[in-house]
């Protein structure tokens, strides 16, 4: 799965938990709508300003919008825990 998908399910997952439509979304961070609904479907990279500004907006660290799902984690001696 690439990053641009892995921030869309992140981004449209905390906006869902936090109850927040993308409109509402959109204004506490300061973009447009349409660009919120864009990288909700994965049609656009966010750069890391925006990034930060929609973690701000969702009180969250935005590294909880890059992370991968677990099953997505490649697995591989630098991925082990000892």
């Amino acid at each position: 799965m690439e990053i641009r998908e892995v921030f869309a399910r992140n981004l449209k997952a905390a906006r869902l938990a936090k109850g927040l439509s993308q409109e509402e979304l959109a204004h506490r961070a300061g973009i447009d709508r349409t660009y919120i609904s864009s990288l909700e479907r994965s049609v656009y990279n966010a750069s890391i300003d925006v990034v930060d500004r929609l973690a701000c907006a969702l009180e969250l660290d935005a590294a909880a919008l890059l992370k991968r799902p677990a099953a997505d984690v490649p697995s591989g001696p630098e991925n082990t825990v000892e």
